[in-house]
């Protein structure tokens, strides 16, 4: 599949002949959900946690006998009955959500959607990031010349290029990401992807079989 290449200027510069093993995949919507699902999953944290009778402070002691005072029968005032008392049913941070995606799945995954985004000309290569100090302002001017439409976009950047990511980490509707860390939850957040011609190449070199 060819590309158009866009220059500093948000010019077309030229194109590039894209891996189609990458950006040329059929699109399966059902094998991309359940990817997505698990994905989700495994970075949820499960933080939520209320402490059961055992575990709260106090009511060792029987608030008073068994018979004869016409009050109902307790043995502690940490019962869940009780203003104080532990929670029954409530969540525990015990629980386990995360979901084994074998690694074929997960690539298969991403490169369907690379290859939507492709297809539907929502992915954006710039020929370089000429960025010679993390500016923010330069950064912004770039995006306003390219064709992004003012929507979301993520932005993938190769190791030792880390200019590019301090100068768009703080500009609205932007992700920016590693391009060794690509993953299909960031993609679909977004709209646009925008990538550099040598991030096709280390995207190529880390998901596929030529890279290992």
């Amino acid at each position: 599949m060819k590309v158009d290449i866009y220059n500093e200027k948000g010019e077309s510069s030229g194109s590039a002949t894209l891996p189609k093993e990458i950006f040329e995949v059929p699109m399966n919507a059902d094998l991309v959900h359940q990817v997505l699902v698990s994905s989700r999953s495994n970075i949820r944290q499960n933080s939520a946690h209320t402490k059961n009778r055992g575990e709260v402070r106090g009511g060792g002691r029987k608030p008073w006998r068994q018979k004869g005072t016409g009050r109902a029968r307790h043995g502690s005032t940490r019962s869940p009955i009780w203003k104080g008392g532990g929670v029954s049913g409530g969540p525990r941070n015990e629980r386990n959500f995360d979901r084994e995606i074998p690694k074929k799945m997960r690539r298969k995954a991403l490169f369907m959607v690379l290859s939507e985004k492709a297809r539907n000309n929502l992915l954006i290569i710039v020929d370089k990031f000429l960025l010679e100090k993390a500016k923010t302002k330069t950064m912004n001017e770039l995006f306003k010349k390219l064709p992004l439409n003012n929507s979301s976009r993520l932005v993938l950047y190769s190791d030792g290029n880390n200019n590019v990511y301090l100068a768009s980490r703080n500009i609205k509707k932007t992700a920016v990401q590693r391009a060794r860390d690509l993953n299909i939850i960031d993609l679909l957040n977004n709209k646009y992807l925008l990538i550099s011609k040598d991030v096709v190449k280390e995207i190529e070199n880390t998901f596929t079989k030529k890279g290992e």
